[in-house]
């Protein structure tokens, strides 16, 4: 019985033994395995590494060149002709129709700005706007306008600003802004501008959208897809005041009702806050600051073939806002003739009246009041398409 014993022990001992030596190998295989596992990973990895280098530079190469072959095309003289044309409204296109969107003014600037669609229906809307500063130099507008980095400062749209390219050659300069919007994902715009300076200290800018490889789309932002704008700023002939001419096209994914509405509820208090910011770049000596190359710095002259006369561009826009003034007139005119409202349009009528109350009073944000802007102005054109058709019915 003892031997049995003896022998069980044994035969069980030999067992774990060979379990244990079993799973040793299996253990060392697996480590074994691991090990190889990681060597050829950090192997590979280095080797990436290494080799990647010179890819990386490469890259950028390959920019600077096609850069230096293309980027004289990216804002060009044929540009600055077009913004001269768009600025004299010598496009000779009589089917252009412009509304008057805003004429203000105080003791220290003035504002005005019209818009058109164009007919062709793809093309974004086209805005014309003319601002005078009293009491600044062409020189200093100029500077205020191009200093991006004093912008962050101010324009609480501006969230992000990089210089990406400046070209020695042909002034042309690249960067890339973040701008952040109420209630809207943040817009991405990589521009190309440059600058053209023209007799009696006139100074042309002309922007539009482009390509680089060094700030690739991102989700989190929406890409412009479409930018040309450009100015002109002048000294005021007789006056110690500053004007600006400006021309601006954009589509930045916006809805156009909703960016109509944004624009003439908003542009009066950023052009306010535009022209404050304007005194505190003077007083705090802002102007000294920025980068040693840029398309300021690099300045090119107006070719003489677009050199034109001195012409009153303030007067011209007056007169159109004036025929703005005298549209609105005649149309309030023509809608006391109309017949009585029915009940629901009465009711849309005081929906449409506190709207405007709400809009007018309170410290809401400026979002907020475009959001419920638009639902009015929805509503409206929703009431006169049914008093049109109650007319057309009764007739």
């Amino acid at each position: 019985m003892k031997s049995v014993s003896t022998w069980a022990l044994s035969f069980f001992s030999d067992e774990l033994s060979r379990r244990a030596v079993s799973d040793c190998y299996l253990w060392t295989t697996a480590i074994s395995l691991l090990l190889i596992l990681l060597l050829h990973i950090f192997f590979s990895t280095k080797f990436r590494f290494f080799t990647s280098a010179p890819s990386s530079s490469s890259s950028t190469d390959s920019f600077l060149v096609n850069s230096q072959s293309r980027i004289s095309k990216l804002v060009s003289d044929e540009d600055l002709k077009f913004l001269i044309e768009n600025l004299e409204e010598e496009t000779n296109d009589s089917t252009e129709i412009w509304e008057h969107v805003i004429h203000k003014s105080n003791d220290r600037i003035s504002y005005s700005a019209k818009r058109c669609k164009p007919k062709d229906g793809g093309s974004p809307m086209k805005y014309l706007s003319v601002t005078v500063f009293e009491g600044f130099s062409a020189e200093i507008v100029r500077d205020f306008y191009m200093d991006n980095d004093y912008r962050k400062l101010w324009d609480k749209t501006v969230v992000e600003h990089e210089q990406l390219h400046v070209d020695s050659n042909t002034g042309i300069e690249i960067g890339r802004t973040i701008k952040k919007f109420p209630l809207l994902t943040s817009r991405e715009y990589v521009l190309a501008w440059r600058l053209w300076q023209g007799k009696d200290k006139k100074f042309y800018c002309f922007t539009k959208e482009c390509d680089h490889n060094m700030v690739p789309q991102q989700r989190k932002y929406v890409r412009v897809s479409y930018f040309r704008s450009g100015w002109r700023i002048r000294q005021v002939p007789g006056r110690n005041a500053c004007e600006i001419k400006m021309f601006h096209q954009e589509n930045a994914g916006l809805n156009v009702e909703m960016a109509k509405l944004a624009f003439s509820k908003g542009i009066w208090s950023y052009v306010c806050k535009m022209e404050n910011a304007l005194c505190k770049y003077i007083a705090t000596s802002h102007r000294t600051q920025g980068p040693i190359l840029s398309a300021v710095t690099l300045m090119k002259e107006v070719p003489s073939e677009l050199e034109t006369g001195t012409d009153n561009v303030t007067g011209s826009m007056e007169t159109s806002s004036g025929e703005g003034v005298l549209s609105h007139v005649v149309a309030a005119k023509q809608k006391k003739k109309m017949r009585k409202p029915s009940t629901k349009l009465i009711a849309k009528g005081l929906v449409l009246v506190g709207g405007a109350i709400c809009l007018s009073r309170g410290p809401s944000a400026l979002g907020a009041k475009v959001a419920l802007a638009y639902l009015l102005t929805k509503l409206n054109k929703r009431g006169t398409s049914l008093n049109q058709t109650t007319q057309n019915t009764t007739i």
